[in-house]
């Protein structure tokens, strides 16, 4: 009887100690999202950067092009947020970034998060806004959210040249940051010739060739994506990196040692992922291999939280989820693949590695 008044009464009268800070917290996760979304967009932290000083919030709204008063409480949030650092001099208040927010938040930086966090603001955050009726219909919600049809994934994802671009983009972030931990999860120096499937971009391929001097990768992917990677991402000087134009569900695969799938089958169903691994089986080079980069969920499905949550986004983006590595064994072994192991990294992405028998 005790315990049971400790955890509040059965009508759900708070206890007098009691008070809902995790539940406040999370209420008000998406503040913290959209300031830091807002600050990006306004240029707020490459204006310090290029500034080579701390400014005064008078500085700075001059220079982003907004009101004093708003600028002054978006600074004073994004200190809070240990996003900005403050200096007084002479009474006066003067921001600088943090180094982290210099190396992320700034669109000049190598390693910026500027791209994937316009696209977490003008797309994702977009979609979320549906996602009661994503939980219940079952299905990603792009009609609703941006009024074309979602019958064809990627023609939805893809649904203008500015939308790929900024989608290439978010990708090429990722990677940019955490690539070369997922392609050296395993060693994969034995696999001289690679095949990124849906390699996008062509960062993850950089990668493989950065750290993997001896391979050549080639790139797989529909033939206006190939386009736009050709035009924006990849150039001439990336002499180990080719492209070969097509849909991965339709068309054959080019013959490789090793084929990498990154984040690729967490946008499709069971069956789907099962079709697509049989299609790589068959093009893989007896000995060789699948990489599958992907999100892990511990295999009870009680974590991590960030994992959870993204398979919440993929409900409301696309046809596919999170899995655990049992899952993603299973997908593999259906299609033919043995010996199946993975490798959590520690960070946002995690390696699966399968082999084809010699």
């Amino acid at each position: 009887m005790a315990e049971s008044q400790k955890k509040g009464s059965p009508e759900g009268t708070p206890t007098a100690d009691m008070y809902p800070s995790k539940i406040l917290e999370y209420m008000e996760g998406f503040l913290i999202s959209k300031t830091i979304f807002s600050s990006c967009e306004l240029g707020v932290f490459d204006v310090l950067l290029g500034a080579e000083r701390p400014l005064s919030a008078e500085e700075i709204s001059q220079a982003v092009g907004a009101s004093l008063d708003g600028t002054q409480r978006l600074l004073a949030a994004c200190t809070g947020l240990q996003l900005l650092n403050t200096h007084q001099d002479n009474g006066q208040v003067f921001y600088s970034n943090t180094e982290q927010s210099s190396v992320y938040l700034t669109r000049s930086s190598p390693s910026s998060l500027y791209q994937s966090i316009q696209y977490s603001s003008r797309t994702i955050y977009l979609c979320w806004h549906y996602l009661t009726d994503a939980v219940r219909e079952g299905k990603n919600q792009y009609e609703k959210a941006f009024g074309v049809s979602s019958q064809d994934l990627f023609q939805a994802v893809y649904r203008s040249d500015e939308e790929m671009v900024k989608f290439m983009q978010l990708m090429n972030s990722i990677w940019n940051i955490c690539g070369k931990d997922v392609v050296t999860a395993f060693d994969l120096s034995p696999f001289k010739v690679i095949c990124d499937v849906g390699g996008c971009s062509g960062a993850l391929a950089k990668q493989c060739t950065s750290v993997y001097p001896e391979c050549t990768v080639k790139i797989f992917d529909l033939p206006k994506v190939v386009s736009t990677s050709r035009e924006h991402f990849v150039t001439e000087a990336d002499q180990r990196i080719s492209f070969h134009e097509g849909d991965f569900f339709k068309d054959p695969l080019p013959e490789a040692d090793l084929y990498t799938l990154a984040r690729i089958l967490h946008d499709w169903t069971d069956e789907r992922c099962v079709e697509l691994l049989s299609r790589v089986y068959k093009a893989c080079k007896p000995g060789g291999a699948v990489l599958l980069v992907e999100a892990l969920l511990h295999e009870d499905g009680s974590g991590p939280v960030r994992v959870q949550l993204y398979s919440l986004n993929m409900l409301v983006q696309t046809e596919g989820r999170e899995r655990t590595p049992a899952q993603y064994a299973a997908l593999l072994a259906a299609a033919g693949f043995t010996n199946i192991q993975h490798r959590f990294t520690g960070k946002i992405h995690d390696a699966v590695l399968g082999l084809k028998e010699p």
